[in-house]
């Protein structure tokens, strides 16, 4: 395939520069070779985060002609041969060296959600606990994340209004999607999500779907379905004044039964 132009970042969070490297690409080759090679021949001290190169671990993500992707699944010749191709590191995390980022913070907002916490005998049967397939697929639908950060990158709360102690990001969405329309959960995540995790400050623009080298759909199967969930909650005022009548009713067995009495036209119940 010839010799191509690169331009990468060299530096760090203080100070940078982006730096001119020749290579010889040979077929098959991906932007992670690519990397390598310039790092064997004529860059031994650049930093370059990687690990699986299967597109499974997620740890070389960076930014690729501005548009962030994984360096291990980008092939060579989705660019033209005259086209330089210029790789930064992710633009919403601190860069530790070159290419490299910090993504700790992603860390510490996964500490805040609350863990997976099984209902005691909820639809506990003979056979043990029982799920619907469309669970089952949904679960392992929001499950395929592989944390390489591409929606965190290029969320606008993050990368641009830099709303990182009030938003939790689509990544942590999604976990949090996972665990509250899992059917064997009986956490009660609302009040949490709305308050301390941020669901209002997405305005669904997509683009964290966009990137998502697992397709998983984060703002549709996701973040939509929180936001419902909140507004059933705090905005919805058939919803207030159900719960409201429904808690003064329960208050007492006596007021219960002629509620539901009252409801059904009937002396007894």
């Amino acid at each position: 395939m010839g010799n191509r132009k690169f331009k990468i970042y060299r530096g760090d969070n203080t100070k940078g520069e982006l730096v001119d490297y020749n290579c010889d690409i040979t077929e098959g080759m991906v932007v992670l070779d690519a990397m390598h090679r310039i790092q064997a021949d004529d860059a031994n001290d650049m930093a370059c985060r990687w690990n699986c190169k299967a597109g499974k671990c997620g740890s070389c993500s960076v930014e690729i002609n501005g548009r962030p992707k994984l360096a291990c699944m980008t092939r060579m010749n989705e660019y033209s041969p005259d086209e330089t191709i210029m790789i930064t590191p992710l633009k919403s995390f601190p860069i530790i060296k070159d290419t490299v980022t910090d993504v700790s913070w992603n860390y510490k907002q996964n500490q805040k959600i609350k863990p997976f916490s099984p209902a005691q005998n909820k639809n506990n049967t003979e056979k043990g606990l029982v799920m619907q397939q469309v669970d089952v697929e949904r679960t392992q639908h929001f499950r395929k994340c592989i944390e390489c950060y591409l929606c965190q990158n290029v969320c606008h709360v993050i990368r641009d209004q830099g709303a990182q102690d009030k938003f939790v990001g689509p990544r942590f969405m999604i976990r949090l999607a996972s665990l509250e329309m899992h059917p064997m959960d009986d956490a009660d995540r609302i009040p949490a999500i709305k308050e301390d995790h941020g669901s209002g400050m997405c305005n669904i623009t997509r683009c964290c779907t966009e990137v998502c080298p697992e397709d998983i759909q984060i703002t549709d199967d996701g973040i939509i379905p929180l936001k419902e969930r909140v507004v059933d909650r705090y905005f919805d005022p058939f919803m207030i004044l159900f719960r409201t009548v429904l808690l003064t009713l329960t208050s007492s067995e006596s007021s219960l039964k002629n509620f539901i009495s009252s409801l059904f036209n009937t002396s007894s119940f």
